[in-house]
C-alpha cells in the first residue's frame, strides 16, 4: 500500500504545479492548504464511507473519518469532489494528540442517473498527511426501487388434514432486493415458534402437516427501503372427508313367524366431514333377508292297543305327543299319555298273590333280593378281570413302541416295510429336481418304479444345491395325470429305506436377523470397508452393484471411521417381495454431517407403473420397519429415493441395514425380471451320466455372482449367456422341459413330462439360488455330441427356450463373459467445479434458473422439497448423480445440462479444469 501513496502524492504534487499558473481558474478545485512535510504517520481512516440508496429524490450522505489527516477529499467515478461540496469538521484526539478530520458530501438522484456506462456510482475518500495518502473503500450509490407486481403470487387452494402443503411466492424485483414475510390472517408467521411452517430460501412457506388450524388467509410481504407490497391473499382450506363408523349390531328379525329383515347401521361421525370434505360413500345402513320359524303345537298320536289283563284286572293303553311333535316354542300336548280300564268288566278276581299269608310273601321277597345281589357280584368279578387284562395289553404296547424308537440303533429290532406298496419310497433311483432351500443337504427321495405306475412317477434330485423346506409339497405332472407327495419337516422315519435326510452343520448358530448381537461377517466377496475421513470417498462390493458414497464433508473435520458395507440375506415379509439384495453400512450411530448415497441393484420391471416400491430398515430386535414409500414422501421423510432402472439410490444420513420390497400395484399385476443360467458338469465327461442345470435367479448382478461361485465350487461351467425371462405376480408357477433329445445316443431319466419351481419360492426373493436338473444318460463314452432344446417358461407367460449344442468333452469359453468391474473409488467431479456449480446455483433465482432447473434437467425432481431443506441443495444433487454415473460418470451429461440452463460461466471452469 506504501507505493500507491507515494505515487498517489507525487501525481497530486505535480498536477498542482501545472495548475500555479492560473490559480483564480482552478480556486474552486484547490485546496486552500496544503499538508506540510513534517513528520507524521499515514492517515487511518476511523469511519469510510457505507454504501447507500437513494430513496425517491432523497440525496444520501456519505461521510468518512481520519486521523492524522490534513486534507480528506472525495473521489467519485475517478473525479475529484468539489471542494465547496465538502463539509469538513476537525477535532483532536484526546489521547493521542492527533489531528482527527471529519469530511460529508451529498450525492443526488440528478448525479447517479446522469453517469453513463455499466458500473455503478462509486465514491471514495482520500485522506493526506506529511507522511503520504490514504484511500478509503468504494461505497456504491445506488437508486433504490420495488416494482408493484409480483412475479408469482400464493394461490388458494383446498388440501385434506395431514396434507403437506407448498405456497409459492416470487418478490417483485428491486433494489436492494426485497425481504420476504408472511402473515396468516395478519400475523406474521414465524418458524421459530411454530415448527410446522418452514419457510425456505426462495421465499416459499411449507406446511409440514396440514392442521384444521391451518385454515386461514395467507398473504406474502415483501419490503426494501423503499417500499413495502402486499400480495394478494391465498385463502387455505383445511378438509376432512367423512368416515364410516362401525356397523351396530344387527337388528332382531321384524317378522314373529316367516320371513322378514334385519337391519343395522353406522353414520359418518368417525370422523365428520368438515370444510367441504366429501361425505362418506355408500350406505348408511344394511338390511338382509331372515326367517323365523313358526312355532308347531304338539299333537297326540293314536292310542296303541291295550296291553293285555293284568292282575289287578286291569289294562293300559298308551300314547305320545309326536303327531306332530311341539317346535319352536309350541305348546305341548294337553291330556293324559297312559289310560287305563277294567279289562273283565267287573267280572275279575281276587289273584292267588293276595291270599298268601304275610309270613309266606316276606319269604318270597327275601329270595329275590338275594338272587339280586348275588348277580351283582358276579358282574363285579368279571368288570375287575377284563380290567387286569386290558392293562396287560397297554404294557405291551408300551414296550412295542419303545423298540421301535430305538429301531434306527438296532436294526434286529425293525420290521422291513411292505413290499405290495407302492407309495414307499426308495433311494436307489437317480436324481432330477429340488425346488426350494432350508437348512438340509443330501438326498431327498424317489419314487419307487413299477409296471403300473411307474409313468407318473418323478425322481429327486440328491443335488446339494438346494436343500428341502420344513414342509415341502413337489409336484409333477403327465400329460393325462397329477400326483403330488409332502414330506415331513421334522426329518424323522421309521424307515431308513423311505426318507434319508442329512444335517449340514452342528451346533447353535447365530440369528441372521441380528446384526447388533454379534460382529458381521466380513466375507470379502459380499463386503467392502476402508478408514473414511472428512474427504468421503466410495465404498463398491466388487461384480454386485452394491456401492455406498460419502461426499466430501458428510463425516465431521478430523474424525475417522472405519466403514463397512455387507450384503446379507433378503428377507420376505407378506405380501412383499425382496427385488434385491439387502445391505448393511456402518457403523450404525456415527453422525453425519450432510447425506450419503447407498446404491441398491433391484429386479423390478419399471416399463408401467405397477410397482409399489417400499424401503425397509431392520431394527436392533431384528424386525423389519418401513422406512418409505416411493411416491409418498412427505416433509418428514428420512430418506429420498431416486429410482432407476436397475437400480436404486438411497439418499439418507442414518446408517443400518436396508433393503428393497415391493408389491403390485391394483389392478395390474406387476413383473420381476429374472435371468436363467445353464450350467453342466466341467470337461471332460468320465461317466455316462450328464447332467443339465438351470438357476432361475433375479436380474441383479450380487444373485448371478452368487450361482457362478457356488457352481464353482461343484466344478460347473456356464454353457450360454444368461437369458432374461420377465415374471408376472399371476401366482403360476415356472415350468421347465426338455425337448428333442437324440434317442439314438441319450436317454433322459425323467419320468415326467416337465418340472416346476413354484411360484412363491420365485416370487417371495429369499430363497437360495433356484435350479432343476435334467439329467441324461449317454449310450456309450464314445458320444461327445449333445443336442437338444430347454423350454423354461410360467404357467400362461412369458417363456425361453435354450438351443444347446455342445460337445461334453470341451469346455466352453464363457468364464468372463458375465463377471463385472468393480466401481471406482474416487469422485469423478473435481472439487474446485463442485464448487463454482454450487455458488452459482444455491442462490434462489427469480426466473427459476437455479439448482430446481438442475434438478429438473438431471432428473431428480420428483420431490423437490427434500433438496430445499438442505444448506447446499446443489451439493447434494451432484453427490446423487456422482452415484447415478459412478459406471459412466464422464461430465458431458453434466456439462449439458449446465449449457441448457446458460450457466456458461461454469462451463468455462468445466473446460478448462475438467476432462469433459
Amino acid at each position: 500500500m506504501g507505493p500507491d501513496r507515494v505515487t498517489d502524492q507525487n501525481l497530486f504534487l505535480s498536477a498542482l504545479a501545472r495548475l500555479s499558473t492560473d490559480a483564480s481558474d482552478y480556486s474552486e478545485v484547490l485546496p486552500d492548504s496544503f499538508p506540510s512535510a513534517a513528520a507524521e504517520p499515514l492517515p487511518e481512516f476511523q469511519l469510510e464511507p457505507e454504501d447507500a440508496f437513494i430513496v425517491k429524490n432523497r440525496p444520501v450522505q456519505l461521510r468518512c473519518r481520519a486521523s492524522p489527516a490534513t486534507q480528506i477529499y472525495f473521489k467519485c467515478n475517478g473525479e475529484w469532489v468539489n471542494q465547496n461540496d465538502h463539509v469538513t469538521r476537525e477535532s483532536l484526539d484526546q489521547i493521542t494528540g492527533l489531528v482527527v478530520r471529519e469530511v460529508d458530501i451529498s450525492v443526488s438522484r440528478t448525479q447517479v442517473e446522469e453517469l453513463f456506462g455499466l458500473e455503478d456510482y462509486w465514491c471514495q475518500c482520500v485522506a493526506w498527511s506529511s507522511a503520504g495518502t490514504t484511500k478509503s473503500r468504494r461505497a456504491y450509490v445506488r437508486i433504490a426501487y420495488l416494482r408493484k407486481n409480483f412475479e408469482q403470487e400464493p394461490l388458494g387452494r383446498e388440501v385434506r388434514l395431514e396434507q403437506e402443503v407448498l405456497l409459492q411466492c416470487r418478490p417483485p424485483e428491486g433494489i436492494p432486493p426485497a425481504e420476504v414475510d408472511w402473515l396468516k390472517n395478519e400475523e406474521t408467521i414465524d418458524p421459530a415458534l411454530d415448527s410446522n411452517f418452514l419457510v425456505t430460501v426462495d421465499h416459499d412457506l411449507i406446511i409440514k402437516q396440514a392442521r384444521l388450524s391451518d385454515t386461514a388467509n395467507y398473504t406474502c410481504v415483501a419490503r426494501n427501503v423503499v417500499a413495502k407490497r402486499r400480495s394478494s391473499t391465498a385463502t387455505l382450506i383445511v378438509y376432512v372427508s367423512g368416515g364410516w363408523s362401525s356397523w351396530t349390531e344387527w337388528s332382531e328379525c321384524n317378522a314373529k313367524c316367516g320371513r322378514g329383515w334385519q337391519r343395522r347401521t353406522r353414520s359418518c361421525t368417525n370422523p365428520a366431514p368438515l370444510n367441504g370434505g366429501a361425505f362418506c360413500e355408500g350406505p348408511p345402513f344394511q338390511r338382509i333377508t331372515c326367517t323365523t320359524l313358526c312355532p308347531v303345537d304338539g299333537g297326540w298320536t293314536e292310542w296303541a292297543k291295550w296291553s293285555a289283563c293284568g292282575t289287578e284286572c286291569t289294562h293300559w293303553r298308551s300314547r305320545e305327543c309326536q303327531a306332530p311333535p311341539p317346535r319352536n316354542g309350541g305348546r305341548h300336548c294337553v291330556g293324559n299319555m297312559m289310560e287305563s280300564k277294567n279289562c273283565t268288566e267287573g267280572l275279575c278276581s281276587r289273584s292267588e298273590w293276595g291270599s298268601l299269608e304275610p309270613g309266606a310273601g316276606l319269604a318270597v321277597y327275601a329270595g329275590l333280593v338275594g338272587a339280586l345281589l348275588l348277580c351283582g357280584v358276579l358282574l363285579l368279578c368279571v368288570g375287575v378281570l377284563a380290567y387286569r387284562r386290558s392293562c396287560r395289553h397297554l404294557r405291551s404296547d408300551i414296550t412295542d413302541s419303545s423298540s421301535a424308537l430305538t429301531a434306527a440303533f438296532h436294526p434286529s429290532n425293525y420290521k422291513p416295510p411292505r413290499q405290495d406298496n407302492p407309495h414307499l419310497l426308495h433311494p436307489s433311483a437317480p436324481p432330477d429336481l429340488t425346488a426350494t432351500a432350508g437348512s438340509f443337504r443330501g438326498p431327498l427321495f424317489s419314487l419307487q418304479q413299477s409296471a403300473v405306475d411307474g409313468h407318473h412317477k418323478i425322481p429327486m434330485t440328491t443335488s446339494p444345491l438346494l436343500d428341502p423346506l420344513p414342509s415341502l409339497k413337489i409336484k409333477v405332472y403327465n400329460s393325462s395325470t397329477l400326483s403330488s407327495l409332502e414330506l415331513p419337516g421334522d426329518g424323522s422315519s421309521a424307515d431308513g429305506e423311505i426318507l434319508s435326510l442329512k444335517a449340514v452343520g452342528a451346533g447353535p448358530r447365530p440369528d441372521p436377523r441380528d446384526t447388533h448381537g454379534y460382529t458381521l461377517p466380513r466375507d470379502p466377496g459380499n463386503s467392502a470397508s476402508a478408514t473414511l475421513g472428512c474427504l468421503g470417498g466410495r465404498l463398491s462390493v466388487p461384480s454386485t452393484g452394491v456401492s455406498l458414497l460419502v461426499p466430501p464433508g458428510a463425516i465431521p473435520q478430523g474424525k475417522f471411521y472405519e466403514m463397512y458395507l455387507i450384503i446379507n440375506k433378503s428377507p420376505s415379509e407378506g405380501s412383499q417381495t425382496a427385488l434385491g439384495p439387502v445391505v448393511s453400512c456402518g457403523p450404525s450411530g456415527m453422525l453425519l454431517s450432510r447425506p450419503v448415497v447407498l446404491t441398491l441393484p433391484h429386479c423390478a420391471q419399471l416399463d408401467s407403473p405397477d410397482w409399489t416400491l417400499t424401503l425397509k430398515t431392520q431394527n436392533h430386535q431384528g424386525d423389519w420397519e418401513e422406512v418409505l414409500t416411493a411416491g409418498e414422501e412427505s416433509f418428514s421423510s428420512p430418506c429420498y429415493l431416486q429410482i432407476e432402472e436397475q437400480s436404486c439410490h438411497v439418499l439418507m444420513e442414518q446408517l443400518g441395514t436396508y433393503g428393497l420390497a415391493g408389491r403390485s400395484a391394483p389392478p395390474r399385476a406387476a413383473c420381476k425380471r429374472l435371468q436363467l443360467a445353464l450350467f453342466a458338469p466341467r470337461a471332460p465327461c468320465l461317466s455316462l451320466d450328464y447332467s443339465l442345470r438351470i438357476y432361475c435367479t433375479q436380474d441383479t448382478p450380487h444373485a448371478l455372482k452368487e450361482v457362478l461361485e457356488l457352481e464353482r465350487s461343484l466344478g460347473g461351467v456356464l454353457l450360454e449367456d444368461p437369458k432374461p425371462l420377465l415374471f408376472k405376480d399371476s401366482y403360476h408357477n415356472l415350468r421347465l422341459s426338455i425337448h428333442d433329445i437324440p434317442h439314438s445316443h441319450w436317454r433322459s431319466k425323467l419320468l415326467a413330462k416337465y418340472q416346476e419351481i413354484p411360484f412363491y419360492h420365485i416370487w417371495s426373493g429369499s430363497q437360495r439360488p433356484l435350479h432343476c436338473a435334467f439329467s441324461l444318460e449317454r449310450g456309450s463314452l464314445a458320444v461327445s455330441q449333445l443336442t437338444c432344446k430347454i423350454c423354461v417358461r410360467q404357467v400362461e407367460g412369458e417363456g425361453q427356450i435354450f438351443q444347446l449344442r455342445t460337445d461334453i468333452q470341451e469346455v466352453p469359453s464363457t468364464s468372463n463373459r458375465v463377471l463385472h468391474g468393480v466401481g471406482p473409488y474416487a469422485f469423478r467431479l473435481p472439487a474446485s467445479i463442485r464448487h463454482k456449480i454450487c455458488a452459482s446455483l444455491d442462490a434462489p433465482s427469480a426466473r427459476g434458473c437455479d439448482w430446481r432447473l438442475l434438478a429438473h434437467s438431471l432428473g431428480f425432481d420428483r420431490y423437490l422439497n427434500y433438496f430445499a431443506t438442505k444448506p447446499s441443495p446443489t451439493g447434494v444433487l451432484l453427490d446423487l448423480w456422482e452415484a447415478c454415473h459412478q459406471g459412466d460418470a464422464d461430465l458431458v451429461s453434466l456439462a449439458t445440462a449446465l449449457e441448457e440452463m446458460g450457466k456458461s460461466e461454469v462451463l468455462v471452469v468445466m473446460t478448462t479444469e475438467g476432462d469433459c
